[in-house]
């Protein structure tokens, strides 16, 4: 990955964290990782544990979102996401988002998609 790249990743979690917080979520955890496989963020409300994936662009999305988190992906999520259940005790349902953040030269666009995915058996 290189630097850009990281840096606009970088930027799209902090703006996906800051619109969680004005929408009443706790961020408890960004960029927590299990072994090679991250969770970009993961927030809780009343009812839920978010697991949300992020995907920050400067441009359009030349495709649908779902193309850029495909089953490979989400199996990922999904298995750090176990991982991070387990070492945390929590009562609350697991949802799994994906916030889409398109850059637009400073005036960046916001999409949060919720229950984006769901786990598979």
């Amino acid at each position: 990955m290189s630097k850009s790249t990281n840096s606009i990743g970088k930027l799209g979690e902090s703006l996906a964290s800051t619109h969680m917080v004005g929408l009443g979520y706790k961020i408890l955890e960004r960029n927590w990782r299990f072994g090679k496989k991250e969770l970009d963020i993961i927030a809780e409300n009343e009812g839920f544990i978010i697991f949300i994936e992020v995907k920050t662009r400067e441009q359009e999305f030349e495709d649908r979102l779902e193309e850029y988190i495909n089953r490979s992906k989400q199996k990922n999520i999904i298995d750090a996401a176990n991982e991070y259940l387990r070492r945390h005790e929590t009562e609350k349902e697991a949802r799994f988002d994906v916030i889409a953040i398109v850059l637009n030269g400073g005036n960046p666009k916001i999409e949060h998609i919720e229950e984006a995915f769901y786990p598979t058996l």
